[in-house]
């Protein structure tokens, strides 16, 4: 199969919603088939399990994981990979930030739906 009909690896990170720095070279550096990524899903190996379940995470999963946007991150100077760690300390003892960035964001919600 010609490289025009693979994933990029940086696409399957993505689709993945994993943080592609922290994947291993081999991953990084090879395109994957369809076939490959749909295995990666089914039969996820031991570091794509370790990195969903542990991180560092992407951006969005970081943001999802805490309740906030990206642009609360970013406003915050929060917008870095973080692990699963690093998450559950902020939301043991969330910052006057995250408070408000997590109750704006649920108030915008509760409004979307209304």
């Amino acid at each position: 199969m010609s490289d025009a009909n693979r994933m990029k690896p940086q696409t399957a990170a993505k689709k993945l919603n994993i943080y592609l720095p922290a994947t291993p070279q081999d991953f990084q550096d090879t395109p994957l088939t369809h076939d490959e990524f749909v295995a990666l899903q089914a039969d996820p190996p031991e570091w794509l399990q370790t990195l969903r379940r542990e991180g560092p995470f992407p951006r969005p999963e970081v943001a999802r994981k805490l309740g906030v946007t990206i642009t609360a991150l970013k406003a915050n100077d929060m917008d870095q990979p973080l692990t699963a760690t690093d998450i559950r300390a902020l939301l043991e003892d969330q910052p006057e930030w995250l408070r408000t960035a997590r109750t704006s964001l649920a108030a915008n919600r509760g409004n979307a739906t209304s």
